[in-house]
């Protein structure tokens, strides 16, 4: 049954549950927000036992094999760049995107699925996610809260939906730059340091309420790296001069934080159809897993290894990101519907853009009352007249 809220909006009422702006059923009447007729434990039965296995030497090998890419690009735009500036694009954006690729197996670091040795973790974590300049422990613990807390409205940490009153008390100019493409494809620096509108803190601060007193040290640690690799960097600019170091490391940079932001942001929105966010009881962690979404990113799968195959990662972020596949292959049958098959992809995912740009420009907030809540529209920032 639905009743009109005090202003103006639908509630739907769903056996005392209050269901805020609700999405649509699809052709076969099945609704994403129904609590899942299996359990946690099912899905993780169906998996075979050997996609658990972590390999120390395989994740290594794809360390290497990124590595060796990057300083061929680099060596390569070395040798070319005096030759011609057609080059210095098609470079900007192979590095970057590999930038990106170095991000997600530092990820897998973070989860503990890069090895079983929380010593090479760590030490591989922090190599690889201080040269793009990520705080390794400061983003470990952050995002570790975002999968313990996925598609919860307040307790999320990447992404998380802004609620309606804090969303009204957002000024223009935050509005435009969190809601404006290309603007919030370039805002993770700025989360590092600042966080999501509506939450405080930084990850470069032991301080921070992102953190624990007795984590602090690993804070310490993490941001004593980050510093190192800005030294490190300024050093490089004096040697071979600024502008060199910009195209080899600057607009490649920006290209991976791009990526970052771009990918992160349509594990979790811009599906066809409206997924829930949760609060109150509602919530539990499979609910919120099942409300990730799978993208297929064409041949850049292979090259950011994997990390499109987001469901089973996230319910299950201890597998390797090489059994992914294989992982979800198995565990479907048992999903069901609640698995949203991804739309195939071309060689270059250009079908993805329409679902960044038309989520960026109507998710902008959802109610600060219901615990079944979908993405609403403001008006005012897409220029449409109220009735």
């Amino acid at each position: 049954m639905a009743i009109p809220s005090a202003n103006g909006r639908k509630i739907q009422e769903d056996e005392g549950v209050a269901i805020v702006n609700g999405g649509e059923e699809d052709d076969m009447g099945f609704d994403p927000s129904a609590p899942p007729p299996f359990r946690v434990a099912e899905i993780r039965a169906a998996i075979p036992k050997h996609c658990w296995v972590k390999n120390s030497w395989r994740s290594l090998a794809y360390v290497l094999r990124d590595i060796l890419v990057i300083s061929s690009l680099v060596a390569l735009a070395v040798y070319l760049k005096n030759f011609t500036w057609v080059f210095w694009p098609l470079y900007w954006v192979a590095q970057g995107t590999m930038f990106w690729a170095l991000f997600v197996l530092g990820h897998d670091c973070g989860h503990g699925s890069f090895s079983n040795s929380s010593t090479l973790n760590n030490i591989v974590g922090h190599f690889l996610h201080s040269s793009i300049l990520v705080p390794y422990h400061g983003w470990r613990i952050s995002h570790r809260t975002h999968h313990q807390n996925h598609g919860h409205v307040e307790n999320d940490e990447s992404w998380v939906p802004i609620p309606e009153k804090t969303y009204k008390g957002l000024d223009a100019k935050t509005k435009f730059f969190r809601f404006k493409i290309p603007f919030p494809m370039f805002a993770y620096p700025l989360y590092l340091m600042k966080r999501s509108p509506g939450k405080s803190g930084s990850h470069f601060n032991p301080y921070s309420e992102l953190f624990s007193p007795d984590e602090r040290h690993y804070i310490v640690t993490s941001t004593i790296c980050w510093g190192v690799m800005v030294v490190l960097l300024v050093y490089l600019a004096n040697l071979v001069g600024p502008l060199l170091l910009f195209n080899l490391y600057g607009v490649p940079y920006f290209i991976f934080i791009a990526w970052l932001d771009i990918v992160t942001y349509l594990h979790h929105h811009g599906y066809e159809q409206k997924l829930p966010w949760y609060r109150g009881k509602e919530w539990n962690y499979l609910r919120g897993g099942l409300t990730t979404v799978d993208r297929d990113y064409g041949l850049l799968n292979n090259i950011h290894h994997d990390i499109g195959t987001h469901v089973i990662h996230h319910l299950f972020p201890q597998i390797p990101h090489y059994h992914l596949i294989e992982a979800t292959k198995a565990a479907k049958p048992v999903l069901g519907k609640y698995y949203r098959e991804p739309k195939k992809s071309g060689l270059i995912p250009v079908h993805l853009i329409n679902n960044l740009t038309r989520s960026i420009r109507q998710d902008h907030f959802v109610s600060d009352v219901g615990d079944i809540v979908y993405y609403q529209t403001d008006d005012d920032m897409i220029g449409k007249k109220r009735q």
